[in-house]
């Protein structure tokens, strides 16, 4: 009998990154899903879920592999395995990833291994040139390709017309056309979740977004309608949105609340609030069924949704943390990057999120391409606006150039990138509450790598400075909620992580 084993590699952490989420991964309990739904026997090796306390020097000294190591990965793949899925979500992990798939080749020398996630559908190619252990690369939506190569895998067919995949046939890397996105998102399986140590994440609180007790992680729509140059989402899910429909994305909800006693709920979407008519009846749904569980928004969020009207449905029906995404508080750097977004209204979203009672926090990013002084001094003054309208928390990170974006292609162009190192990857590790730094890289032809460090510090301290000057009470819980079991803001949760990782060093 056909068995896949699965794995979930450890994340990769900057060692002095203050924030290092640690996310049950929905991405392959879909893929999962839709393989046992379709009759295959699946076995999971979930590297993080496993060991969730655990965690390892690198070869590079400043970074932690948080996880199994790659032996005791190893050590619990089952020995029939005929088939091997390894996920790769972030670039910056490929160093790490690559080698533990040149291990699991030295012990299964004769199983193929398919790898997919957002780094695999930026770099199909370089993946297979780097790894000479990796036979295919599924580009883009995992869950119906996945199942076809396994069909073509098993049945000794050929690989050949399989759409959303690249693979090595001999010394050639042979790509196959652009698979369409699933349309009907209604009727695809629910994430495995029975094969995973969901236990692990939920009675530590782990998850995306700000531990609020045992959170879920959930997924309410697909795709982004939005074409930021920065972001990969658009070669990854193309710009097609997609809602599931709202009775039957509720009653997951509610069945993952009875069978796991679920407290909060994570929504990983990339823009889960782009139509207004769908959140307020997911909001009246959620309020008609008198349940009660928090949820939030962790990922950046588009504004133009969020009126006075959706604010106090979303906090009503439970709805406690909220990410926006300006950016930039430059309207040049906005257009440069296609930042669709008016900053006036943007303010005026994040004003109405906190009065309601939401915890609100921003995504900043500097360093851009072409992005000059005044554009970084036009974002503090944005970010100063934010303290005074009382946005709970912010980052600022260093623009990083993510295979698969359109800067990325600018900044291959002006010969930035000189080769595909493991050097090059983990400088994609952009972490917006990393205090390192010194290794803050800048892309821009204006700002020098040391000036985009100063401004980050400055950035930050001024926020900061005016956020807790004008609301000192919030620092005093922030400190309280990061000594407990659970936190309300990212600030919180970022202290918290730190404490963990200063007592994992001292032992």
């Amino acid at each position: 009998m056909t068995l896949i084993t699965l794995i979930r590699p450890p994340t990769v952490l900057a060692k002095w990154a203050l924030s290092s989420p640690t996310c049950p991964p929905i991405g392959l309990a879909y893929v999962a899903g839709m393989l046992t739904d379709t009759g295959y026997k699946v076995a999971v090796v979930d590297a993080v879920g496993e060991a969730t306390e655990q965690m390892l020097p690198t070869k590079d000294p400043r970074f932690f592999a948080h996880g199994l190591s790659t032996e005791e990965i190893i050590a619990r793949i089952p020995a029939e395995t005929t088939v091997f899925g390894i996920s790769c979500m972030f670039s910056h992990e490929w160093p790490l990833i690559s080698s533990i798939i040149l291990a699991v080749r030295e012990k299964f020398p004769k199983v193929p291994i398919i790898a997919g996630g957002e780094h695999i559908t930026a770099m199909p190619q370089i993946s297979l040139e780097q790894c000479p252990a990796l036979d295919i690369c599924v580009i883009g939506e995992g869950e119906e390709t996945m199942v076809e190569v396994v069909d073509a895998l098993t049945s000794g067919g050929t690989l050949d017309g399989i759409s959303g995949i690249v693979f090595r046939e001999g010394d050639k890397i042979l790509r196959m056309e652009a698979r369409a996105r699933i349309r009907n998102v209604n009727d695809i399986p629910p994430p495995a979740w029975d094969l995973f140590p969901l236990s692990a994440y939920l009675e530590r609180g782990y998850g995306f977004g700000v531990n609020r007790g045992r959170s879920m992680p959930v997924i309410a729509t697909r795709g982004c309608p939005y074409q930021c140059t920065f972001c990969s989402n658009p070669g990854m899910w193309t710009t097609r949105w997609i809602a599931r429909d709202v009775d039957a994305f509720f009653a997951e909800l509610k069945g993952y609340q009875e069978r796991y006693q679920i407290d909060n709920f994570d929504f990983y979407d990339l823009t889960a609030i782009v139509k207004k008519d769908w959140i307020v009846a997911f909001c009246n749904r959620v309020l008609e069924s008198g349940l009660k569980f928090t949820w939030q928004l962790p990922s950046g969020t588009r504004s133009e949704a969020i009126d006075a009207e959706v604010s106090k449905l979303l906090y009503l029906s439970g709805c406690r943390n909220i990410t926006y995404a300006p950016e930039s508080g430059s309207p040049r750097i906005l257009r440069l990057i296609k930042k669709k977004v008016k900053l006036g209204n943007m303010l005026k979203s994040m004003r109405e999120s906190v009065r309601c009672g939401m915890n609100a926090k921003a995504n900043i990013m500097m360093g851009f391409p072409g992005e000059t002084h005044w554009d970084i001094w036009q974002t503090h003054w944005f970010c100063l606006k934010m303290a005074v309208f009382g946005v709970h928390d912010m980052s600022i990170s260093p623009y990083a150039p993510y295979p698969g974006s359109e800067l990325f292609d600018v900044v291959m162009a002006n010969n930035r990138i000189p080769e595909f190192s493991d050097e090059y990857f983990y400088s994609l590790v952009a972490d917006g509450f990393s205090y390192d730094f010194r290794s803050t890289v800048s892309y821009s032809e204006h700002v020098s790598d040391r000036a985009l460090g100063v401004h980050r510090l400055f950035g930050l301290m001024l926020y900061y400075s005016f956020a807790f000057g004008l609301r000192p009470w919030r620092l005093i819980q922030a400190i309280r909620n990061a000594l407990g079991e659970r936190q309300e803001s990212r600030f919180d949760m970022a202290l918290r992580d730190l404490f963990f990782r200063l007592r994992v060093k001292e032992s």
